[in-house]
């Protein structure tokens, strides 16, 4: 570059050419050799060292809340995640200096923190540690840690951090350090506490939900016998199975439970035998249901367990209010079906459990509310609405968890729900140590919402996910057990909760649509999908005016679209679509049950005839109220006498109806049949067929008065010819004249000759009573 900048205007040589391009091909080389090199490196770089070298497991931690004199016991296991053997190691318990956590975000913070910091973890308790034997690059070991409680140093009430932590060497530092470190939480409330301080009083939701199993179609159009798109419910039903565990380990904790009635009413289905669709949903090829029995006894035993405890019925169906809100709130009569699925999971619930149930209290995903939210709510009969704590924020102005009701305006209670209490089991909780750190941390929560303001009483709401799977139940029930028994704590109904007196400190402001969750938006149902529930409603109302029996089609399709609006169909927008297909196709397929036989082309031979109608009823029940109409293409030529029937059939059967006809020329004449409803509306499709007019009564009247006519001369000139014949033999035999033939006289005629066949030629037209064929 010197040489160039000295002389700009004269290239280099081509030996320097070829000497620039040699080192940079060489520098590029080496610099992707580096580049290889430095990546081959990275894991070797990554590989866990320091106080992350081990993983420690807290698998179990007794007892969860201790008192003066009891000894902690925790167990888990230690695994080496480094690339040496940590050797020379023991289990120990670490506390920081500070004492009890101050704050709710203080617990979440330390248990999202990695890696020992003797600022945030403290020193180790001395005398308290458990050896454990040196552990191989990749191996694990169990441990059991015990500690006695008055070794804690524990002072004032509140929630103490505690850190397991394995001290030892490794071949990269040989002196003794922290290798790993697991954090819980200690909740002690001990004696120090005053009368002044204010129990808070917590209501527990326990949620008993499931997608819809029961096909819009059932074996007949009475839906007597519905039935099931699969039979998977034996297995939840079961011993081990999600709805058995829900109900067995709910059934001594006091809690609220919230039922979806159409649940109740599919189980109680199974109890009287039912049948399950073929592969690929094929209702035609059906087979008997196994789960009568494990039905019979879940119902029973969720009887039990529900006696005495308040139950809120959700819409039959769980409706999806906030797809509703947002996407079938402009679509006309959609909010309706939210009434009704309200009214009827009331009910429901009431026919299966006994006594009163609670039914106005609406429950939108995740308890995320907007404006449109809560005007549906309301509109759907609601006057209190479950909202979460991470809609209504309190911002910074609050340093304590407020009551969770609060009033919305327009005679509506907002009860919001704790998030970090309603979100603390929504995990994988795949392993022991995961429920154990979700008990401990849940029981934490509830004792600081009790420290944060202990002499002003808090209600509290905890609303967990919908459909919690078997391990989030389990560590629901371990929590809601060991808080039971907290002397911080006083459990009570949805109810209490509901009515205590809002904290006038507390954010009551619904939050706008713009702050609405987008995850959660876009999983809702689509307005196409609320427009055609619109479109099948209307068909539906036009098809049952012909039934006699009309709630055997009306209660089985109210239901069928009530499930086709269910919150359970959030993650599953496809099988949500083909459920609604269902519907419509079966619909379809009850309303061509009624229907026109079709005709092929009718010949109307004279003047007039009957056309007859076949209409065909494969329902099973009769119909009333159908008018069977003929309409001709050329009333001039075809002219149909009272072309509009009324028509009923039995279920079951074929009606023939008979139009008359008068005909004025030939020709063909197209005709269509048609099925009207009393109120004028066209019935299913309409049946085409074609007259052939040949009017050839007349016509064959003259050829055969014609023939007559000629009979009869004929029959006149043999007459005469024979009466001439026997008036010539007589005169010849008496005076010899000649014959009269010859004479030119006329026949006599011949006595016995029969008389001549003159039958009158008929000019009337054809029998009205005359069939025209097809």
């Amino acid at each position: 570059m010197g040489e160039a900048a000295q002389s700009p205007g004269k290239p280099p040589s081509s030996a320097r050419r070829r000497a620039a391009r040699v080192l940079a091909l060489v520098a590029g080389t080496t610099l992707l050799t580096g580049l290889l090199q430095a990546v081959g490196a990275a894991p070797s770089q990554a590989a866990p060292s320091g106080s992350r070298t081990a993983s420690v497991s807290v698998n179990l931690l007794t007892p969860r809340i201790p008192v003066k004199g009891e000894t902690l016991t925790i167990t888990g296991q230690l695994a080496n995640d480094g690339k040496s053997a940590i050797t020379d190691a023991h289990v120990g318990l670490r506390m920081p200096w500070g004492g009890a956590l101050s704050t709710r975000s203080s617990i979440k913070n330390a248990a999202s923190r990695t890696g020992y910091s003797n600022a945030d973890d403290g020193d180790e308790i001395p005398g308290h540690t458990s050896t454990v034997p040196d552990i191989p690059a990749g191996g694990h070991v169990a441990y059991t840690l015990t500690v006695p409680v008055s070794a804690l140093d524990l002072s004032d009430p509140g929630v103490y951090q505690l850190g397991v932590a394995l001290d030892g060497r490794t071949k990269a530092d040989p002196t003794t350090h922290v290798v790993g470190i697991k954090r819980t939480f200690l909740p002690w409330y001990g004696d120090a506490v005053t009368s002044s301080t204010k129990q808070t009083r917590i209501n527990y939701l326990w949620p008993l939900t499931d997608r819809s199993h029961i096909a819009p179609r059932g074996d007949t159009d009475s839906q007597v016998s519905p039935i099931f798109l699969d039979d998977d419910l034996v297995a939840e039903l079961s011993p081990g199975g999600r709805l058995r565990q829900m109900v067995d380990l709910a059934r001594n904790l006091p809690v609220t439970w919230v039922v979806d009635p159409d649940l109740l009413a599919t189980v109680e289905f199974m109890t009287k035998g039912y049948r399950v669709a073929g592969p690929g949903g094929d209702v035609t090829k059906t087979t008997p249901g196994t789960g009568g029995a494990v039905a019979r006894q879940w119902l029973n035993d969720l009887k039990g367990a529900v006696a005495g405890e308040q139950v809120i019925a959700l819409p039959f169906g769980d409706t999806d209010i906030a797809s509703l809100a947002h996407r079938g709130r402009s679509v006309p009569g959609a909010v309706t079906h939210l009434k009704t699925g309200v009214a009827l999971g009331l009910t429901t619930t009431e026919t299966i459990f006994g006594g009163s149930q609670t039914a106005d209290v609406a429950w939108p995903v995740d308890g995320a509310v907007d404006p449109s939210i809560v005007a549906v709510a309301r509109a759907g009969g609601a006057k209190r609405i479950i909202a979460r704590s991470d809609t209504f924020s309190e911002g910074d102005g609050l340093s304590y968890t407020p009551n969770a009701a609060r009033s919305i305006g327009g005679g509506t209670t907002a009860v919001v729900a704790d998030a970090t209490l309603s979100t603390a089991f929504t995990g994988a909780l795949a392993d022991q140590q995961q429920t154990n750190l979700a008990v401990q941390s849940f029981v934490a929560q509830t004792l600081m919402i009790t420290m944060e303001a202990p002499e002003q009483q808090r209600s509290v709401l905890v609303a967990p996910q919908r459909m919690p799977t078997v391990a989030q139940a389990q560590a629901m029930a371990q929590a809601i057990h060991e808080t039971t028994t907290a002397p911080w704590i006083s459990p009570v109904d949805f109810d209490d909760v509901a009515k205590a007196h809002p904290d006038a400190r507390a954010n009551r402001k619904v939050p706008s649509a713009k702050a609405y969750p987008s995850g959660l938006r876009k999983q809702e149902l689509s307005t196409d999908a609320f427009q055609w529930i619109q479109n099948v409603q209307g068909n539906l109302n036009d098809f049952v005016v012909i039934l006699t029996q009309q709630n055997r089609v009306t209660v089985p399709f109210r239901n069928a679209v009530l499930r086709s609006m269910s919150t359970s169909w959030r993650g599953d927008l496809s099988g949500a679509k083909a459920y609604r297909d269902s519907i419509g196709l079966y619909l379809t397929d009850l309303i061509d049950a009624v229907h026109i036989i079709p005709k092929t082309t009718l010949t109307l031979s004279g003047r007039s005839g009957t056309i007859p109608v076949t209409v065909k009823n494969e329902l099973g029940q009769p119909v009333k109220g159908l008018v069977l109409r003929l309409t001709s293409s050329a009333n001039i030529r075809l002219e149909i006498k009272e072309a509009n029937q009324p028509i009923t059939i039995e279920g079951g059967r074929t009606r023939t109806l008979k139009f008359q006809t008068t005909a004025s020329a030939n020709g063909t004449v197209g005709i269509i049949a048609h099925l009207y409803t009393d109120n004028g509306r066209l019935y299913g499709g309409s049946v085409p067929f074609e007259v052939h007019i040949n009017k050839v009564a007349d016509q064959v009247m003259l050829i055969i008065g014609a023939g007559l006519l000629l009979l009869v001369l004929a029959g006149v000139r043999i007459y005469r010819q024979r009466k001439r014949q026997a008036a010539g033999d007589s005169g010849a035999d008496d005076d010899g004249d000649a014959d009269d033939d010859e004479a030119g006289g006329t026949d006599p005629g011949q006595p016995g000759d029969p008389a001549a066949d003159t039958g009158q030629e008929s000019r009337e037209p054809s029998s009205t009573g005359e069939k025209v064929d097809g």
